[in-house]
């Protein structure tokens, strides 16, 4: 009888160990799909929370108020479907909404970004320029904490910038970032690494295979290129000369002060003020500033990993070279991006 008994135990027990493996199982394929899938598209063809934005249901006379927080991406949803600050389908989806609503009396823009990737910053830019140039109704900026690098490039088209008096600014240049070379650590372990390429600069940036002299060359073209492009919005919405803004563009950040100083920016003023100021300047009455945001919940994964990931971002920047040197693959991305942040 006790023989019975134990064997019994032994099938009682192997229920939860396969409940668990399934239950893993489950788990680890939504994993892949969210991260295979991403986001859905939305109606500007980029990746969005949502497919459909909700219409800006406002009555009366308003001014749209957009909010440019955190870095300017198209992605709009983390690997583990965690929404970002962000958001620019939705926010191209605002301002076309405001292009055609005789309601909206301008546009207010706040920025709090340290910039962010060539493209997306460029074509949030040119949004900005459609609004201005279809409607003729104001643009108006204001900088919060940090308007730096591609948070810049996307204001200098505005009619006006105001600045909070301790927001850091400028920043205007271009970045890939950091090329590593590991060949001379492999080297020393013994390992070898061959890119097998249809060309000799198809693998240009792989940390593998190192850098030579001519695709250093051709980086710095691509940066170049993209840097006179950022230089040229500057002067045009600033009413500078290219050389005068070259001056200033060295990449370095600016306080308020200095960029008021410098022509980045045309007053500082606390939020508050800059509301008023945008209010006076429609100059019509029973006009009010209405906030253009839009709903972002976390997805599936999204609070459980950042309750569990909790890493510091000494161990964050670490985890990415790893990977970077273990990868390889000369994967980089080119960005308006300021390389430090103002809290």
């Amino acid at each position: 009888m006790e023989t019975i008994s134990i064997n019994q135990k032994k099938k009682k027990n192997k229920g939860p160990i396969i409940f668990a493996i399934i239950i893993a199982l489950v788990i680890i394929a939504v994993i892949l799909f969210l991260s295979l899938n991403g986001s859905r598209p939305s109606s500007h063809g980029r990746k969005g929370i949502t497919n459909d934005y909700p219409p800006i249901n406002v009555s009366g006379k308003y001014i749209g108020e957009i909010f440019v927080n955190g870095v300017i991406s198209e992605e709009e949803e983390s690997l583990w479907s965690a929404p970002l600050s962000y958001q620019h389908g939705a926010t191209l989806d605002a301002i076309d909404q405001m292009i055609a609503d005789a309601n909206n009396k301008g546009l207010y823009i706040f920025v709090n970004s340290p910039g962010g990737s060539v493209s997306t910053s460029d074509e949030l830019y040119l949004k900005v320029k459609e609004y201005k140039e279809k409607t003729k109704r104001p643009v108006i900026v204001y900088f919060d904490t940090m308007a730096a690098s591609g948070g810049y490039y996307i204001s200098a088209i505005a009619d006006k910038i105001i600045a909070n008096r301790n927001c850091w600014t400028g920043s205007i240049g271009v970045t890939i970032g950091n090329m590593y070379d590991a060949t001379g650590l492999l080297e020393k372990l013994g390992v070898k690494a061959k890119a097998i390429t249809s060309g000799p600069n198809k693998a240009m940036g792989d940390p593998l295979s190192g850098l030579t002299e001519e695709q250093e060359k051709i980086f710095q073209g691509i940066v170049d290129e993209a840097y006179e492009q950022f230089v040229g919005i500057v002067a045009e919405g600033r009413h500078m000369d290219v050389e005068q803004v070259k001056k200033l563009a060295d990449g370095r950040i600016y306080t308020a002060k200095q960029a008021l100083e410098n022509g980045l920016v045309d007053d500082i003023m606390t939020e508050e003020e800059a509301d008023n100021y945008v209010l006076d300047t429609v100059g019509e009455k029973d006009v009010t500033i209405q906030d253009i945001k839009f709903k972002t919940e976390k997805g599936l994964f999204g609070g459980l990993y950042g309750m569990m990931s909790g890493k510091s971002k000494s161990e964050d920047n670490l985890e990415k070279l790893t990977k970077a040197l273990v990868e390889g693959g000369g994967k980089f991305s080119i960005s308006y991006l300021a390389p430090i942040e103002n809290h």
